[in-house]
């Protein structure tokens, strides 16, 4: 049997990671030493495979657990899943080599690639390595759908002209827009809240994103302005006036702080799990009081708007906080 450092040190975790995976009854050791210490046994390793196996699936830690538990889920469904996703992999790495295979041709001929071809090639080996992982690389919809540049490109357009025509965000063709933004972005990023985050983060800290996507930071502005208006409407149901006015003014005036915090939130849960660092309990403390001047302090209206949330599928689209970040955050307010 293996020592929790063993184990650590053999799986690349680390010792943190374990005691936090004890302590939500994710993974528990089969036995103990007669000082004390964990010890895991091969189930526990088997587990322990399943377990990040499925993380990397995407699969939230809140998840996993009452997964493993089903009676139809077995290791071979978890490792079926995994060759899927390396699957999705080298279809990726395919078109890259096929990309680069063009690019050999133009020069065994003689001829002088355009700029834009070196530029496109260079920036897609580069600027989204730097931003996702192999494993979210090969999850990410947007980079396997050949119909997805497209479509995009004409959406720009058109929210661009209805920039340009001077249009209010609360016009019935930017809404029209705006919906079509949230269904895009939701298809583009299999509605995973770690790709969506990921991908903000990118197009936010990279020029060439922009260019090449015509999304200027601007843009971004507006749209997600009339997404924040087509999400108070779905809001209505469940919260006052008065609740709505809140709201309306925390988006005009910190809503922009939103995807910095969540993107925090998401590498500090990468680097520690553990909710009880001092790191985490910093972060829960910007996105409490980020929280109360969206939703207020009554206790009687964070339910309601929490049931919305669960209720209302406009407002899951989009959504970057995922409800592991929630209870994470929670735990580290304790």
């Amino acid at each position: 049997m293996l020592k929790v450092g063993e184990l650590a040190t053999r799986a690349g975790l680390t010792v943190r990671t374990l005691h936090h995976y004890d302590s939500i009854g994710l993974l528990a050791p089969s036995a103990r030493s007669q000082a004390g210490y964990r010890l895991y046994g091969s189930d526990d390793v088997a587990r322990l495979q399943q377990i990040q196996a499925l993380r990397k699936l995407g699969m939230d830690l809140s998840g996993i657990g009452a997964y493993l538990d089903r009676a139809d889920v077995s290791p071979l469904a978890i490792v079926t899943s995994q060759l899927a996703a390396l699957d999705r992999q080298i279809d990726e790495a395919g078109r890259m080599r096929a990309q680069l295979i063009a690019l050999r041709d133009q020069l065994a001929r003689g001829e002088a690639p355009a700029l834009s071809t070196w530029l496109t090639t260079l920036e897609n080996m580069t600027m989204y390595d730097n931003y996702f992982t192999k494993d979210q690389l090969a999850r990410l919809p947007l980079l396997s759908n050949p119909d997805a540049p497209a479509e995009w490109r004409e959406l720009v357009q058109t929210v661009a002209a209805l920039i340009e025509a001077g249009a209010a965000v609360d016009d019935a063709a930017v809404r029209a827009a705006a919906l079509r933004w949230m269904v895009l972005l939701e298809r583009d990023t299999a509605g995973d809240p770690d790709l969506l985050v990921q991908l903000d983060t990118m197009h936010r800290e990279q020029p060439e994103a922009q260019r090449d996507t015509g999304i200027s930071p601007a843009m971004r502005g507006f749209i997600m302005r009339a997404i924040g208006d087509i999400k108070l409407g779905a809001y209505a149901g469940y919260l006052t006036v008065e609740e709505l006015d809140r709201m309306r003014r925390h988006q005009q005036g910190r809503a922009a702080e939103w995807p910095a915090l969540i993107a925090a939130v998401r590498a500090q849960m990468q680097a520690d799990p553990s909710p009880q660092a001092p790191a985490a309990a910093a972060l829960a403390a910007r996105w409490h009081a980020l929280f109360e001047d969206m939703v207020g302090s009554d206790p009687a209206t964070v339910p309601r708007f929490r049931l919305a949330v669960a209720s209302e599928p406009l407002l899951q689209m989009g959504r970057a906080m995922s409800d592991e970040m929630v209870a994470w955050l929670r735990a580290a307010l304790r």
